[in-house]
C-alpha cells in the first residue's frame, strides 16, 4: 500500500460533560488517566436555556486531546475497557467514538475515592498525509474526497493495528 494514502491517527479526544463537583472529578479523572491538564468547556456568551439551568459562561464540561506516540499508547488501554470491540455504527468518516461507562473498567486504573464512578467519551480523529494542503494560511487549497477516510478503512485499520472486533 502507497504510505501517503495510509490512514494515521491525528488526535485521541477524551470529554465528559458535567457541572459543580462532578466537573472537578472529571477534571482530575483526566489528569490521572493522560497526565495533562483538561480545558474547562463554557456555555457561549449568548448561551441560554433555562430549562436545564444554563446561562452563558457556565462551564458545561472538560475535555484532553492527545497526539502522537501517547494518543496510541492510550488508545490501546481504553479499547481494553471495552474488551476490544465496537459497533460499527459508532464509526464515521475521518473519526470514530465510542463511551466508556466505569473509568475503573480500564486495566491498570484502580479505583479512587474522591472521584467516584465516572464515565467519559472517546474520539479518535484519523487523517491522511497531505492534510495540510487545506489547513496553511498561505496558498490554501480544497482536498478531494479521496482524501477523505472513509469507514471501512477505519474498520480494517483499526482490526489490524489495534485487534479491534466490529459488530
Amino acid at each position: 500500500m502507497n504510505l501517503m494514502r495510509e490512514p494515521k491517527v491525528k488526535k485521541l479526544i477524551l470529554s465528559a460533560g458535567a457541572t459543580g463537583t462532578n466537573l472537578d472529578k472529571s477534571v482530575k479523572l483526566f489528569k490521572i488517566l493522560t497526565g495533562m491538564n483538561p480545558q474547562i468547556i463554557k456555555a457561549g456568551p449568548k448561551q441560554r436555556i433555562p430549562s436545564f439551568g444554563v446561562r452563558p459562561g457556565l462551564p458545561l464540561g472538560t475535555r484532553v486531546t492527545i497526539r502522537g506516540k501517547k494518543s496510541i499508547a492510550l488508545l490501546k488501554k481504553l479499547l481494553g475497557a471495552v474488551d476490544n470491540s465496537l459497533n460499527k455504527k459508532k464509526v464515521s468518516e475521518n473519526h470514530l467514538s465510542f463511551g466508556i461507562k466505569e473509568y475503573v473498567d480500564i486495566p491498570g486504573i484502580e479505583y479512587d475515592r474522591e472521584i467516584g464512578i465516572r464515565g467519559f467519551n472517546v474520539t479518535v480523529n484519523f487523517e491522511r498525509a497531505g492534510k495540510r494542503v487545506k489547513i496553511r494560511k498561505v496558498k490554501s487549497g480544497k482536498l478531494p474526497k479521496k482524501q477523505h477516510i472513509s469507514k471501512e478503512e477505519i474498520i480494517t485499520k483499526m482490526e489490524e493495528n489495534f485487534k479491534t472486533e466490529f459488530r
